[in-house]
């Protein structure tokens, strides 16, 4: 969902740099919270494999342009729910920034925008999982619908960020409305699949449960809170 240079530009860039800074404080504090029950060396583990996982969700998976945005098959509930909240904010912040740094350095005027498009939905599934998902029951267990619901909402919220911009930033126009409706309609493909991804993951880390896999990841995984 790489939102393309100009949409947003001038003066309305100062909400994006406001939004980010949230997201950055908000990054912080659940870092905190992570930090009460694993250790620095875990959390920066998680985080660096979540950077790599966005990198490669980014740059190698398929990913094309459609209306006003790309399409990407981000994976952020898969992030979520291995690495945890923080390290999966992390990882996606700066997986974003080397991605663009390194491939495409005319995204990165735009990487406020982008960065508040991928966090702030990852918050909300952070919310929702704390309701959703009974504390005795640790991820690897979930079932299709909680994870169809996680990722509804993350690709849910890239969609409205996205659209969000893009009105924001060019006004309510036919043209830009059509684009909107082209990529929302787009990502209905990523909501179908990355759920199907998740459970792949999961039975993955279920199959290969092992002490030294367990440290690798979100103590929730195989436990429950």
């Amino acid at each position: 969902m790489h939102i393309e240079p100009g949409v947003v530009d001038g003066a309305k860039m100062a909400f994006a740099y406001a939004t980010a800074a949230g997201a950055a404080g908000y990054t912080a504090k659940l870092a905190l919270q992570d930090l009460k029950t694993h250790s620095l060396a875990s959390f920066g583990a998680r985080t660096v494999m979540a950077a790599v996982g966005t990198f490669i969700f980014f740059e190698v998976l398929p990913h094309f342009p459609v209306g006003i945005s790309e399409v990407h098959f981000i994976l952020g509930t898969t992030l979520f729910l291995l690495m945890g909240a923080a390290p999966a904010a992390l990882g996606l912040a700066l997986g974003l920034l080397i991605q663009g740094a390194v491939f495409a350095p005319s995204d990165l005027p735009m990487y406020f925008v982008n960065v508040t498009t991928l966090l702030v939905p990852l918050f909300a599934i952070s919310a929702l999982a704390k309701r959703l998902i009974p504390q005795d029951r640790a991820y690897v267990d979930l079932a299709y619908t909680d994870v169809l619901k996680l990722s509804a909402m993350y690709q849910g919220g890239v969609v409205a960020w996205v659209a969000f911009w893009a009105f924001y930033g060019q006004g309510v126009g036919a043209e830009t409305t059509q684009a909107v409706w082209t990529f929302g309609a787009a990502y209905l493909l990523v909501i179908l699949i990355e759920p199907i991804a998740d459970l792949a993951v999961l039975a993955g880390a279920k199959a290969l449960r092992s002490r030294k896999i367990e440290s690798l990841f979100v103590a929730r995984l195989y436990g429950a809170a």
